[in-house]
């Protein structure tokens, strides 16, 4: 997957934006201003991203995949850092889909009702 691709998913996502608050190149994607994802885009050889986890989910998928390593400059117990050029897209997406979903479950019920809706109702358009 390309920066342009990773882009382009996260922002299917209902109340997505992406903004750059650390620095010029790392940018980041949020729902209802949480951060679900986020990536260092000035380096084209080495891509990854963190995306949060259910810390058991965590666990297991950096003793199943050596490209998932424990959140680099994040708490370890809730994101990964996945060398994302080095796995299918389509899990991938997987992951940065329970990424968005786990920052959800945090959200206020009234506006994680709001958003699910919208989830499920992009999810019954494919």
């Amino acid at each position: 997957m390309d920066i342009e691709s990773l882009r382009e998913y996260c922002l299917s996502f209902p109340q997505t934006s992406e903004c750059f608050p650390f620095d010029e190149t790392t940018l980041v994607f949020k729902v209802a201003g949480k951060m679900f994802l986020y990536t260092d885009i000035s380096n084209s050889t080495e891509t990854w991203a963190n995306v949060k986890c259910d810390p058991e989910l965590a666990i297991e998928l950096r003793e199943k995949y050596p490209t998932v390593l424990p959140g680099y400059h994040a708490n370890k117990k809730y994101w990964n850092t996945i060398q994302y050029s080095r796995v299918k897209d389509s899990l991938f997406k997987e992951w940065i889909r329970h990424s968005y979903l786990e920052v959800i479950k945090k959200l206020p019920r009234i506006q994680q009702e709001k958003i699910l809706h919208q989830f499920e109702e992009m999810d019954n358009k494919k």
